[in-house]
């Protein structure tokens, strides 16, 4: 299987192009850029340097991966931007390089589904099957798990965790760490509201697992105990459950604090 590049393209030499990858019209590759096999650019794609892409990713117009960080202290060091494979970027996606504050990169895993206008500031990190709705946004250094769901115009401020399976609402602020299995909504002043019961039937996890959760929950934010004993209790309870375990070691990983209900 041959590339496709469209004679409007400007494929700067020493660009690697595997088997098989579409370039329609008026795109441009870096010289330092990798792009993997099967992967489409559909057109007017901008992408940047140092940045690898892997296989079968499917990039719409517009978007733009791999130009240098939103940061004043910046200086136009070799930073990287690496996106991993089957990756769905609809219309005016931006996702930038790193800065050098971290690893100096910027990444984005497996499988993730990022719609028109979601960007990914520089030394985020992005796991696998996200979604991402329209013009969602990751400040910098952010960590997000796998399994998220993110509605229209929601936003995390840095240095934020977001944790698996984590659900964020339309227009919602994030200014400290998402709780996994969550629901987070509201603009200024976010509150977590409990399992997200529906979205985890449906992603198949089991009853005994939602249920844990639910009633980790209470014990954590409705309960009333000082936050050290309530995780003790929520621990002895609960904590044989994967996800429960998962959550509190969650909680207890975090610098900016969580999001409670």
């Amino acid at each position: 299987m041959s590339t496709e590049i469209h004679s409007s393209s400007v494929i700067a030499p020493g660009a690697e192009l595997g088997e098989g990858v579409v370039i329609g019209p008026f795109c441009v590759v870096d010289a330092t850029a990798k792009i993997g096999a099967r992967t489409v650019l559909r057109s007017h794609v901008v992408i940047g340097p140092n940045t690898e892409i892997g296989e079968d990713n499917d990039i719409h117009a517009h978007c733009t991966l791999g130009m240098g960080p939103q940061d004043v202290g910046y200086k136009g060091e070799a930073t990287r931007l690496v996106v991993g494979h089957r990756n769905i970027l609809r219309e005016s996606c931006t996702l930038h390089r790193a800065t050098t504050k971290e690893d100096w990169i910027t990444s984005l895993g497996d499988d993730n589904y990022l719609m028109v206008g979601a960007h990914l500031a520089h030394d985020c990190r992005v796991g696998n099957k996200n979604i991402m709705a329209n013009n969602a946004s990751l400040a910098g250094h952010v960590r997000m798990g796998d399994f998220c769901t993110f509605a229209p115009f929601s936003a995390v401020h840095q240095f934020c965790r977001v944790g698996d399976h984590a659900f964020m609402g339309g227009f919602t602020t994030a200014t400290m760490d998402v709780l996994p299995f969550m629901k987070t909504v509201g603009t200024r002043e976010a509150k977590s509201y409990g399992v997200n019961t529906i979205g985890l039937k449906r992603k198949g996890f089991s009853e005994e697992a939602i249920k844990g959760l639910q009633h980790a929950h209470r014990i954590l934010f409705h309960s009333g105990l000082l936050r050290t004993e309530a995780m003790e209790q929520a621990q002895a309870e609960f904590g044989h459950i994967a996800e429960v375990a998962y959550l509190l070691e969650f909680i207890r990983g975090s610098k900016r604090g969580v999001i409670r209900g």
